[in-house]
């Protein structure tokens, strides 16, 4: 555990030191993958069914296997068997770190949204996401209106209380918010009685309280807050490696592998608890998939 945060730690300090100048530098992923033998995918560990980790450095979920069929890719465009490393990012340092490439391919659950596409590129749309609201079964609240004078959780470095607070329902209610690290410490913050909500997207609700204790304790509730298209994250100003990544998502797409990748993580049971997401592809989903494109957030909501 200490080393695995010591990882963490590094990794967040070789971010913030950084130079900001060099981000604007020629990028070339496919050949520093070449040179080195390695290609670093950047995972979450409580990222529902889509990134999390399974213990011992071991990471699962639909992202990193859509992201493993890309690296599979990869090693055919460079000639070479490739050692793939993870690297564990959090919402705070997940777009620093693809941006001084010690990671090459984000495999979690990032909102692709306009302020974001100015620093980093995004894969074709794998899914479009609805932010909710996760409550105790027996807690009375049903909408964001009964949000009034409670704690709600969210994590840190994500945008999802900032949506709450726009959202035209929320007029004059007034919350507390309280953060969680990751995903995983705001679903115990929900757990423990910190909060008496949880704010994030509706994917990472449903996997956290899938592998809850007691699942029936919890449900998820109210509006949707906004809807948000969720993609896999590279460096920016690299059209060859968005090229390759944007035909393997493209393949797995028409193939209708993208929709059995689907239902093997969010509708069948999942490691290691078996528990089952029980989270269907939305109408969005399907028709991202349908119409591939790589359209930050801010387009949907022109709808």
């Amino acid at each position: 555990m200490k080393k695995h945060l010591f990882a963490i730690a590094a990794a967040t300090l070789a971010a913030s030191l950084f130079p900001l100048g060099a981000a604007a530098q020629a990028v070339d992923t496919l050949a520093k993958i070449k040179a080195s033998g390695t290609v670093t995918m950047g995972v979450r560990d409580s990222s529902g069914a889509l990134s999390y980790t399974l213990g011992d450095g071991k990471y699962t979920g639909f992202h990193v296997e859509v992201c493993s069929r890309v690296i599979a890719d990869i090693e055919k465009a460079v000639g070479r068997k490739l050692e793939v490393k993870y690297q564990p990012v959090t919402s705070q340092n997940r777009i620093p770190l693809v941006q001084n490439g010690t990671v090459d391919i984000e495999c979690g659950s990032t909102t692709n949204n306009a302020t974001r596409q100015k620093d980093v590129a995004f894969l074709h749309t794998t899914f479009v996401e609805e932010v909710r609201i996760a409550v105790k079964a027996n807690s009375g609240i049903n909408s964001i209106a009964q949000l009034n004078g409670k704690s709600v959780a969210t994590t840190t470095g994500t945008t999802s209380v900032q949506t709450l607070r726009k959202n035209e329902r929320a007029t004059g209610v007034d919350f507390k918010e309280v953060f969680g690290k990751d995903h995983s410490d705001s679903f115990l913050i929900l757990e423990s009685g910190r909060a008496d909500a949880f704010v994030m997207d509706g994917a990472i609700l449903a996997g956290n309280i899938a592998t809850a204790k007691n699942p029936a304790d919890f449900k998820i509730v109210g509006e949707v807050l906004s809807v948000e298209p969720i993609a896999i994250m590279i460096r920016k100003d690299d059209p060859a490696f968005k090229k390759l990544g944007d035909d393997t998502i493209a393949q797995l797409a028409k193939s209708g592998e993208l929709a059995k990748l689907w239902d093997k993580w969010f509708m069948q049971p999942i490691p290691p608890k078996n528990t089952r997401v029980g989270y269907a592809a939305s109408e969005s989903t399907k028709a991202a998939w349908a119409n591939l494109n790589d359209k930050p957030m801010e387009d949907y909501a022109k709808k």
